[in-house]
């Protein structure tokens, strides 16, 4: 078992080659019978507009119409050696720590748990923080999505991401999608022999063959019909968007790009056109992360230019603050 100090935080161990992704420690959940229970300004979201996992909330927060009832802060696009993440307001998109007035998100998962330290230990985005008790509700993006359609309901929204009738379908969709293509990049991109590369590449554009397949005559992933917009949709797309713009160069993944799959390629341009979601995407952020942070792939941090075709914008989106 071999420990990468520069993969940081997205690396638990290296086995045979392969990448495995750490588990997410903060798990409580808002609800009506628990301590965290639904409120408008009670609940402040950390993110990295880079980070795929984080993005998923930052939409969620946008679809569900949460912007005035859920604060949000932003790191700096570049995370520190250990993996760390650290506030910046000087940088463009980025912001301070305007709750708890920290320079690095390590100090928040110290405030939450006071035994938190980087030995073993390194706070990863995005983290759900309670005001009112001063500590994490949950740092996994899955449940955080499902929390904000929780909160969102109580506050008197009548939009869903989650349909009761399609929990089952709409998980089953995550689910599937999760090993094979979120994971999957990291898979591909930090894989240490060929043997784990060429495993978990084929299995991501296996996944992506059958996924534009499903979408030849739908809209969304799940629902009757042309299906219904879901939390599945927000789970795939954040790694599609920024496939082209990174993984096909940075993690390898070139046997195809997505937009040379007519129906991956429609639903990424669809998503984008929903109100506010382009807003979410800070193309710069998104691309300086992973050709800045990642040193041990990129040694001399240089950033390529393109691509020039595709759905990302070369203007960065307004300010979450």
């Amino acid at each position: 078992m071999v420990k990468d100090e520069q993969a940081g935080a997205w690396t638990k161990a290296y086995t045979g080659g392969k990448f495995v992704r750490k588990s997410s420690e903060f798990r409580d959940i808002i609800s009506h019978d628990g301590p965290f229970e639904p409120a408008s300004g009670r609940y402040h979201l950390y993110v990295s507009l880079a980070c795929p996992w984080a993005h998923r909330t930052v939409m969620a927060r946008t679809l569900l119409g949460l912007e005035d009832h859920v604060t949000v802060d932003v790191v700096d696009w570049r995370m520190n050696p250990d993996g760390s993440w650290s506030f910046n307001p000087d940088e463009p998109g980025a912001t301070p720590d305007r709750v708890n007035g920290e320079h690095h998100l390590e100090a928040v998962y110290r405030r939450a748990y006071p035994e938190w330290t980087n030995e073993g230990h390194v706070g990863t985005v995005p983290v759900l923080w309670d005001k009112a008790t001063g500590t994490i509700v949950n740092n996994e993006s899955r449940e955080i999505i499902r929390m904000f359609g929780t909160l969102a309901k109580a506050l008197g929204a009548t939009t869903t991401l989650c349909p009761d009738d399609l929990v089952e379908e709409i998980d089953a969709m995550i689910t599937s999608n999760y090993e094979s293509v979120n994971n999957g990049v990291y898979k591909s991109g930090f894989a240490r022999s060929q043997d784990a590369y060429e495993a978990a590449v084929s299995t991501l554009f296996d996944r992506l063959d059958e996924l534009d397949r499903h979408l030849e005559d739908r809209e969304w992933l799940v629902g009757d019909g042309r299906g219904t917009l879901t939390e599945a949709d927000l789970c795939l797309f954040t790694t599609l968007v920024r496939f082209d713009l990174v993984y096909v160069v940075h993690f390898k993944c070139n046997l195809q790009r997505i937009i040379d799959y007519p129906h991956l390629q429609a639903f990424v341009e669809q998503m984008l056109a929903l109100p506010g979601i382009r807003e979410t995407c800070d193309w710069t952020h998104i691309k300086h992360h992973y050709f800045w942070s990642h040193q041990h792939m990129n040694p001399y941090r240089i950033v390529p230019l393109g691509p020039r075709t595709g759905p990302h914008a070369p203007q960065r989106g307004p300010s979450l603050g």
